[in-house]
């Protein structure tokens, strides 16, 4: 894991996604090679714990980090209720999308190279914006993510493309062996023994920070 640097503290950011606002935190540190814009997975936000203990790993790698809330607040009241738009994967590809579009039109970001790092739902959302924004998007990292879900978009990403997935996570292995016979471009199907779907298990989180550091360092 990289040498600890100087803390970088994030800054919170607030951008239009088709008339809906959605704040986020932006954390760049000197010198950054790329910035990564998480898209967290079912019913989790930019606070989430798992992706903020990635990030931190990331902006050490000197990674840029950009962790969104893709619902407002008033949706996340409902969606804790209903739980239906944490599953409605287009809304969330259409947030992940204006993230990309906006971290393009920022004066301290614009010049970034952009990937993706996607949880659970939000690794299909990722994947999705990926295939929209060919020209955008340099790496997507999927962590515990459903692929599957993205459906025929899968078929149309072109950038590398690397799925984490918990060595007893076994459905969501299967789900993620069948979206990686289906990506046509740079793909890599990364299993960590004896992890489950949240890698709560010692290291195991550590694992994928080092394996997404890693993956988004060498196709920057």
């Amino acid at each position: 894991m990289p040498a600890p640097v100087e803390k970088v503290r994030p800054v919170a950011v607030r951008l239009d996604a088709g008339g809906a606002v959605l704040d986020g935190d932006l954390t760049i540190p000197a010198a950054a090679r790329g910035l990564v814009v998480f898209a967290h997975g079912s019913g989790s936000s930019r606070h989430s714990r798992r992706n903020r203990a990635v990030a931190d790993v990331l902006v050490h790698a000197e990674l840029a980090t950009l962790l969104l809330d893709l619902l407002t607040g008033e949706e996340e009241q409902a969606d804790m209720i209903t739980a239906e738009l944490r599953f409605d994967i287009p809304l969330l590809a259409s947030r992940v999308v204006a993230a990309i579009d906006w971290a393009q039109t920022q004066a301290p970001t614009s010049s970034l190279p952009i990937g993706l790092f996607g949880a659970s739902t939000g690794a299909a959302a990722a994947l999705i914006a990926a295939a929209g924004r060919p020209s955008a998007v340099r790496a997507v990292v999927s962590r515990g993510g459903r692929p599957d879900l993205a459906e025929d978009a899968l078929d149309l990403v072109t950038a590398p493309v690397l799925l984490i997935v918990g060595g007893r996570d076994d459905v969501v292995v299967e789900l993620n062996q069948g979206a990686y016979t289906r990506l046509r471009g740079i793909r890599e199907l990364t299993i960590v023994p004896g992890a489950t779907h949240l890698f709560e298990e010692p290291g195991a989180l550590e694992e994928v920070a080092r394996l997404a550091a890693g993956w988004f360092g060498a196709h920057f």
